[in-house]
């Protein structure tokens, strides 16, 4: 059977829904920043606590990685997320879920071959191509000095 595009088009076209790209837009904003400022309210609330800047950045993201596993493990992080698409995904929050969701997806298959084995195989790839880019810019910032 050949296929041209204009009847590849007929076909395709009663099966995909329109893109609701403004309403996601909006949704993935206000969803990333309200991540963003719960994470400037901990920093602040941490500073107030007695540590300093650095401290309480350091523990704002331990809480915010610990909030998102704890979510992750719930299933409650992908409901967000269903909603809040990239706002989600790019902050530190979205990085801890993409680790924890392999490992509680596959932790019925053992500590070794289950969450072992799966938990970097969202994330492996972007930990492999960020360390290699930090590589290859330390080179090149080396070699300019």
């Amino acid at each position: 059977m050949n296929v041209t595009n204009e009847s590849y088009e007929q076909m395709v076209k009663p099966a995909s829904r329109d893109s609701r790209w403004a309403k996601n837009l909006v949704k993935a904003f206000a969803i990333g920043g309200a991540i963003c400022v719960i994470g400037e309210a901990l920093t602040n609330l941490y500073q107030r606590m007695g540590a300093d800047s650095k401290a309480a950045s350091a523990w704002c993201s331990i809480t915010l990685i610990t909030a998102s596993i704890i979510l992750t493990a719930f299933g409650l992080y992908e409901k967000i997320a269903k909603h809040g698409g990239a706002g989600t995904l790019v902050p530190i929050t979205g990085f801890a879920n993409s680790v924890a969701a392999p490992a509680v997806e596959f932790k019925t298959e053992g500590f070794v071959l289950g969450v072992g084995a799966k938990i970097f195989s969202i994330a492996g790839p972007v930990i492999l191509y960020g360390t290699a880019a930090g590589v290859i810019y330390g080179i090149i910032y080396w070699i300019m000095q």
